[in-house]
């Protein structure tokens, strides 16, 4: 299950092997799939090891890279990465896996993923042979079970949850409604008071946008987290939602993985996952380490086969919950999503704007130079030092400094 201090089962026996040992080489890698989810281990190792002299680092894209330079020269005792960025660093001379004694892919299901496949095979071929690796997954399904025993010599599993559920602290319904009305439903829920704060998943990084747009526009505190935001920008979502900013914060699944939140009250399945061990995931975000939560599910008519894959995976059929003042055949206010061949035609107009304003600008830019030349052509020559005076200050810096040519350039360097 999620929530079940899975982090501190590799953290504290990699930390008790390595206590003992010299500084100044990083003997364990841990790699994890999404950004958060790194910063979330740092934290966690961070203060497991507050009191001792183990040292560690986060390597992600989203920020400057001179600050984990800087820590893999050091040689802090544990990195823990995502597989671009780390990727990144070893194609510098600088970076080396050749003393790692620990590797651990955290959430094995996700790293070792189709998507993920390529880039754990390559990190693999840089640590020594000799080696533990540990895998950790809240989900393990067979496919991937059967790929980690391609990669590990004589593995052992320990199961112990035997299926992965959602956590015994939470509450789980279903709100049937039509696709277009879900936006309408949330604000419905959300206007009655009975949540607090509410994560919110979408399937898609676009309606994401959209859904926590719409939820601004009328009034309500929301943000987005998701693979197309920049670092900074995931960090201080998740820290304005964590501090009770931002009653809703929208995300995808690629970030469900790396929120963690004390007593979260709420979760909302906007789109119906369509893998049942996402849904694992979503909810888990909820009635963690014991507590309670509500996981709240909008379910379409055409998401009634992923529905049932879910039902079927955690053995039980869900309630299904209609709000009696709620207007099931109301007009949807507005549109959620915008066809992809909307944006699409949006997209290529904008560029198609942008190549005319730039074939616009050489014109003129073209034209002005010619004038320039015409009028250089015009003045009396030989008119000695007055007249190339004349010249240099009409051709020469005077007019780059004005143009903004070499001044510009040394201002901006």
């Amino acid at each position: 299950m999620t929530g079940s201090g899975k982090t501190a089962a590799f953290v504290l026996p990699i930390l008790h092997h390595l206590i003992a040992k010299p500084r100044g080489k990083t003997r364990a890698l841990v790699v994890t799939p999404t950004r958060e989810l790194a910063a979330q281990i740092l934290t966690a190792l961070d203060s497991m090891a507050v009191h001792t002299p183990i040292t560690a680092a986060a390597i992600y894209g989203g920020v400057g890279m001179a600050p984990q330079e800087h820590a893999m020269r050091a040689g802090v005792d544990v990195l823990v990465a995502t597989p671009g960025r780390l990727l990144d660093h070893l194609s510098a001379p600088y970076a080396s896996l050749k003393n790692i004694e620990f590797l651990v892919l955290d959430e094995a299901d996700r790293m070792l993923d189709m998507g993920f496949l390529p880039d754990i095979k390559r990190i693999l071929k840089m640590v020594p042979a000799k080696r533990q690796t540990l895998l950790f997954s809240a989900t393990m399904p067979p496919p991937i079970a059967a790929l980690t025993k391609e990669m590990l010599h004589n593995p052992l599993m320990i199961d112990l949850g035997r299926r992965s559920l959602p956590a015994v602290g939470i509450t789980q319904a279903v709100y049937p409604v039509k696709q277009d009305l879900k936006k309408d439903l949330l604000l419905a829920l959300l206007d009655r008071g009975e949540m607090a704060q509410a994560l919110v998943f979408t399937r898609t990084k676009h309606r994401a946008n959209r859904l926590a747009e719409q939820l601004v526009k009328r009034g309500i505190k929301a943000e987005r987290i998701h693979g197309n935001r920049s670092q900074s920008q995931r960090t201080a979502a998740l820290a304005g939602f964590k501090n009770g900013h931002y009653k809703v914060l929208v995300a995808t699944d690629i970030a469900a993985r790396g929120i963690d939140i004390e007593a979260l009250g709420h979760v909302v399945n906007f789109d119906v996952p369509q893998a049942p061990d996402d849904y694992i995931h979503r909810v888990g975000r909820t009635a963690r380490a014991g507590e309670l939560g509500d996981a709240f599910t909008f379910v379409a008519p055409d998401e009634q086969n992923d529905l049932r894959a879910i039902e079927k995976a955690i053995g039980k059929r869900l309630p299904q919950i209609t709000i009696p003042d709620f207007d099931y055949n109301a007009r949807p206010e507005g549109r959620l999503e915008i066809p992809i061949g909307e944006r699409i035609a949006a997209i290529r107009g904008r560029k198609a704007d942008e190549r005319a304003r730039s074939k616009a600008k050489a014109a003129r830019s073209g034209s002005s130079n010619g004038s320039h030349r015409s009028g250089g052509s015009t003045r009396p020559a030989g008119s000695g030092s007055g007249g190339s005076g004349g010249s240099g200050r009409s051709g020469g810096s005077g007019d780059s400094r004005r143009s903004g040519g070499p001044y510009r350039s040394r201002r901006g360097r």
